[in-house]
């Protein structure tokens, strides 16, 4: 997999030129169902302008500078209502001195940006891992505000907004784990998924979003693939996502441990996946410390290091393992 380090202050040719690039993928994806299955443009823009105001007017530059002002696209970009999703991912912050968060990305190669993107939207430096242009499958503000997402383990879908927006939000309004509380609380997702989010004065919250009932606002320090309790027992079995929850766990409380091997725990078994086959590997370790304004994304044998102060656009070529057959641990 060839993943991209990209920086680009408000949209303009890099974001156009990447959105030339991946859209025939993303319309696929998109339009599986229809393009009448998905929101109208109309309802598209009054669902951002009722629920993140702040974002209308770069959504609306986005749409036109990136889009070309198409109809499919703007209605893309809004990420209101988009077609069902499932990915794995595991989560947790280090009890360590300085405020670490640590996370794996589960998911399907052919389906992945690989795009780790800096921005200064709203003119707050914000970087982190992008998807669909402009949503954030995790990422950390200058302000040192840190989060990530997890798929929740349930199969409810509903009307509301693709999480990555909502973590986009997140980080371009909000500046401390209580501000991001308050906005993930209102804003409709339209599936389950746990957001883990920590500050820079090591505040911590696992918010469990769903579209069907109220969020719900805890103080753990780990996230895997199920919220209060497993609800989906085929996915949980399939994605050991009890087991993981309980290493990690297990792993805060009973093994203290340096920085570096709390990281190096992300990159073997039960947390590292090597199930791409079935959708489901773990396409990347990504380690951000927001009081520091930086982030490190983790792989066997190589780290990729990025900070406010000094991010370097590129490449790095990652040969993902060859064994599609085996799952966590």
């Amino acid at each position: 997999m060839v993943f991209r380090a990209i920086s680009e202050d408000r949209p303009g040719a890099k974001l156009a030129a990447l959105f030339r690039e991946y859209w025939p993928a993303w319309r696929r994806w998109w339009a599986r169902e229809g393009l009448t299955a998905r929101p109208t443009y109309r309802e598209c823009r009054a669902a951002l302008a009722r629920h993140m105001p702040e974002l209308l007017d770069l959504y609306d530059a986005l749409c036109e500078e990136v889009g070309g002002g198409g109809d499919n696209a703007a209605r893309f970009l809004s990420f209101w209502c988009p077609p069902p999703y499932l990915s794995g991912c595991s989560q947790a912050v280090w009890q360590g001195p300085l405020p670490l968060l640590v996370r794996n990305y589960d998911y399907a190669p052919a389906a992945f940006d690989g795009v780790i993107l800096r921005t200064e939207f709203l003119d707050r430096p914000v970087m982190g891992m992008s998807d669909g242009l402009w949503g954030l499958l995790d990422g950390v503000n200058r302000a040192g505000l840190a989060v990530s997402l997890t798929f929740g383990g349930r199969k409810a879908v509903g009307e509301g907004f693709g999480v990555p927006l909502i973590l986009r939000y997140v980080l371009q309004t909000c500046e401390t784990t209580a501000e991001a509380i308050r906005a993930l609380a209102r804003i409709p997702c339209h599936m389950s998924y746990n957001v883990t989010v920590l500050d820079r004065s090591r505040h911590v919250a696992t918010i469990y979003l769903a579209p069907d009932r109220e969020p719900v606002i805890t103080r753990s320090p780990v996230a895997t693939n199920h919220q209060e309790r497993v609800e989906w027992s085929s996915h949980a079995r399939f994605t050991a996502t009890v087991e993981r929850e309980r290493f990690l766990l297990n792993r805060l409380t009973m093994h203290p441990e340096t920085e570096t091997r709390f990281i190096e725990a992300f990159l073997r078994p039960p947390l590292y996946s090597t199930a791409f086959g079935q959708g489901f590997g773990t396409l990347y370790t990504a380690a951000y410390w927001p009081a520091e304004g930086r982030m490190h994304v983790v792989w066997p044998g190589l780290v990729w290091p990025h900070s406010f102060d000094d991010f370097h656009e590129g490449c790095r070529i990652v040969q993902l393992p060859d064994d599609t057959t085996t799952t966590w641990g």
